[in-house]
């Protein structure tokens, strides 16, 4: 639109034109240059504060995760450790209450290399290390006991390994030996323990340690060494036997057998009486004692006419005879000589006779045999399992049958006897029960107490998980204020200044227009003489093409006016 072909206007005008009419701004720069002092410093103060903002929000999400170092030092040791981080330059926290210390997840493998390197954490324990360090003139009482020392340490730092024990103090009594062999004593040793909460030591673990220390001494029998733990119970006597009673390995496989027991019970009973309407129990006496017994057996006499084995066989036969006495009339028979011995080989010997058959002489004979037989002899050796259970005693209690009537009541009815005879004879099948072991096995039928649970209403602002969610948060949530603020309160009141700015102006140059007389206003805008006139009338063409319609409204007021 053109507008430099109004009126003609007189020269005097265009001597009071250039002191009315200002130049517009044309650009959002020149409009943000054209705003007031305060809008300036509101606007750049506002987008330093949400650059701020925003490179604290990413250092923030970039924040290292922290683990732990070490954990449980002594104040010594962790003062040393924390000393030397400060002179690594690497940050680190606190944890539990000061018993751990944090640093960076990325370094912690790093950082214990580097402390490990500076002797560092000590653990207040001294081992061969303190053999290095051996001053100049140092007597044998003093060689002795540094090498006491060091072996204590040597010991407390391999007991503190295992995983039950948190730490360990090793005694050691190591007398002098002297050249009599019969007046030398024995080493002995004493281990104190500190376990981990709910952490036990078994039999064979104690028996490690009393064979770890007496096998790092010379000549120390392992009945020399005693152990105790923190309450001061001794888990293994000076006389090498360990303390009464089960040990962890005999309870464990105890509950293991009644947890068996019990859950064979449990599933066999609840798809009789329901889910949670039976409570069992099993309770089994275990004999770990070891049992041999030997015996030796004879086998009765055998019968003459079986055959056995002779050993050895003696007979003694013993014969004797006495001279013959005359007898009968003198003559001549009695003076003839005797007769020969006719004796059997076998059998009973005849009793001599003269030949007049008279009895001339008397014999006896004795005859003894003795037969010796191989004997059966059996000999048995009798060892008994340990672990063997030598008594159960099961108790199960089931709860009342729940029953619906036909109009939708629901009622507890107890069980027959009859019903709890037949889940008896089911629990004795599944404990396997013996009468002659001396077993027992006890079902009852009692209603249940349901407790109702009511929720417990905790205030919102003592729920953990809440606060710990509202403190993880706190940070992102405060900076997010912070830029809404800053952009609310001061960047967006500046940009609403900056577009205001141009309409106004025009509305400036409209006033200075309309103030001018008759005939005095656009008629200077059409004078090229002038270098200032010229560089308005570019203006006024520039607002026209950029703004038409204010320059529209322009003219249709000064038509009204003339109208």
């Amino acid at each position: 639109m053109e507008v430099s072909a109004v009126r003609p206007q007189s020269p005097v005008a265009t001597s009071t034109a250039p002191t009315l009419i200002q130049e517009a701004p044309t650009g959002f720069l020149a409009r943000l240059n054209d705003l007031p002092l305060q809008r300036k410093l509101m606007l750049g103060g506002g987008i330093a504060a949400v650059l701020a903002i925003i490179v604290a929000t990413i250092l923030w999400s970039q924040q290292a995760d922290y683990k732990v170092l070490y954990a449980n030092l002594s104040d010594k040791d962790g003062g040393a450790v924390l000393a030397q981080l400060s002179q690594m330059n690497i940050p680190y926290k606190h944890a539990d209450g000061g018993n751990a210390i944090l640093v960076p997840a990325d370094k912690v493998h790093d950082v214990r290399l580097k402390l490990a390197s500076a002797g560092l954490p000590k653990g207040g324990v001294v081992g061969y290390e303190l053999m290095e360090t051996q001053r100049f003139g140092v007597t044998q009482f003093q060689e002795r006991l540094n090498f006491q020392r060091g072996l204590e340490g040597e010991l407390t730092r391999s007991i503190e390994s295992l995983a039950a024990v948190s730490s360990a103090r090793v005694h050691l009594a190591l007398p002098n030996q002297n050249g009599f062999f019969r007046e030398q004593q024995k080493p002995s040793a004493s281990v104190v323990l500190t376990l981990h909460s709910g952490r036990t030591l078994d039999r064979t673990q104690i028996a490690g340690i009393v064979h770890l220390v007496s096998s790092s001494v010379p000549e120390m029998s392992p009945k020399a060494v005693s152990v105790l733990d923190q309450t001061g119970s001794l888990l293994s006597g000076p006389d090498g036997s360990d303390q009464d009673g089960l040990d962890a390995q005999q309870l464990q496989y105890v509950h293991q057998v009644e947890n068996s027991l019990t859950k064979r019970v449990v599933d066999l009973l609840e798809p009789v009486v329901g889910r949670d309407n039976l409570r069992a129990q099993v309770t089994a006496e275990v004999d770990f004692s070891q049992v041999e017994s030997t015996a030796e057996e004879f086998k009765p006499n055998q019968a003459q006419k079986a055959d056995a084995a002779i050993r050895s066989m003696q007979t003694t036969e013993t014969t004797g005879s006495s001279a013959a006495t005359p007898t009968g009339i003198p003559g001549a028979a009695t003076n003839q000589p005797p007769v020969p011995a006719t004796a059997p080989i076998n059998g009973a010997s005849q009793p001599l006779q003269t030949a007049g058959g008279a009895n001339n002489g008397s014999s006896n004979s004795h005859r003894e045999a003795v037969t010796n037989y191989e004997l059966d002899k059996t000999v048995r050796v009798t060892r008994n399992a340990t672990g063997g259970i030598k008594r159960l005693n099961a108790a199960v209690v089931i709860n009342n049958v729940t029953k619906t009537d036909a109009k939708g009541k629901t009622s507890t009815v107890p069980l027959s006897q009859e019903e709890l005879d037949k889940l008896t004879t089911l629990v004795r099948e599944a404990v396997g029960y013996s009468e002659g072991r001396g077993d027992s096995v006890k079902v009852i039928n009692a209603p249940f107490k349901v407790e109702k649970i009511e929720a417990e209403d905790i205030p919102f602002w003592k729920n953990a998980d809440l606060r710990d969610g509202l403190r993880s948060l706190a940070v992102p949530a405060t900076l997010l204020v912070l830029a809404l603020i800053v952009v609310f309160g001061a960047i967006r009141p500046a940009l609403k200044a900056a577009e205001k700015a141009r309409p106004e102006r025009l509305e400036a140059v409209v006033d200075d227009a309309e103030a001018l007389p008759d005939g005095e206003g656009l008629p200077a805008l059409a004078a090229p003489a002038n270098n200032v006139v010229a560089q308005r009338l570019e203006a006024a063409r520039q607002l026209a093409k950029e703004n038409p319609v204010a320059v529209a409204n322009i003219v249709r007021g000064w038509v009204s006016k003339e109208a």
